[in-house]
């Protein structure tokens, strides 16, 4: 224990979350006590608190550093020199590489995070992943009206209404694929990948600017 309190503060609390995170994905988050996991982090009951107050402050501090990847992929692939279809399926991709990585985290993170500043005690890391959702969002607003822009997206179609439908629509599109891979591989003959494959076309196709021939 000596040896631990020579230790930054910012290292027990990255040790206390790695092991709610290892339990929160195993038992879930409201069957996971403060007991075990001080237990598995190895701290007794009470140094855990030193660093927690409670189980909400774990699960903020790893929703955030989850959010921070999430914005990390995106952007990754937009700032790629691509076509706009080249960079909405890399954007695609990265959602699914992020899935398969972080699975705890693409059903809490895709969620709606409502948080208002005013009327509720929020926790710095609440309010830093909610800025960080926030800045996220125009991110990907800006993607739409360079696509706007550049005529390969239907002019009529609103920016921001659009980059919400797309985070309910992808991230159901991935989450259905991950809960009915073996369903998709037996009725459609398809793998996995093919089915996302084809559904990611087919939401590229209801913001895509028709060609017209000439």
């Amino acid at each position: 224990m000596a040896r631990r309190k020579k230790e930054p503060r910012a290292v027990h609390r990255q040790n206390i979350a790695t092991a709610a995170e290892e339990l929160f994905t195993k038992k879930g988050i409201e069957a996971t006590s403060m007991d075990e996991i001080a237990q598995k982090a190895g701290y007794s009951k009470a140094t855990l608190y030193v660093y927690f107050q409670n189980k909400e402050e774990i699960v903020g501090l790893l929703v955030l550093e989850s959010m921070k990847k999430l914005y990390d992929y995106i952007v990754g692939a937009i700032q790629e020199e691509k076509s706009m279809r080249e960079r909405y399926l890399l954007i695609c991709q990265g959602l699914v590489r992020y899935q398969e990585k972080y699975p705890f985290y693409f059903q809490i993170v895709l969620k709606g995070i409502n948080v208002n500043f005013e009327q509720e005690e929020c926790l710095p890391e609440e309010e830093e992943t909610f800025r960080i959702g926030e800045e996220l969002n125009l991110v990907l607003k800006k993607f739409v009206e360079e696509g706007i822009a550049a005529g390969e997206f239907r002019q009529e179609i609103n920016s921001i209404s659009t980059v919400f439908a797309f985070w309910g629509m992808l991230s159901g599109l991935i989450q259905l694929a991950v809960n009915k891979e073996e369903y998709i591989k037996k009725a459609m003959n398809q793998t996995k990948q093919e089915f996302l494959q084809n559904g990611f076309d087919t939401l590229y196709h209801t913001i895509a600017k028709e060609k017209q021939d000439e």
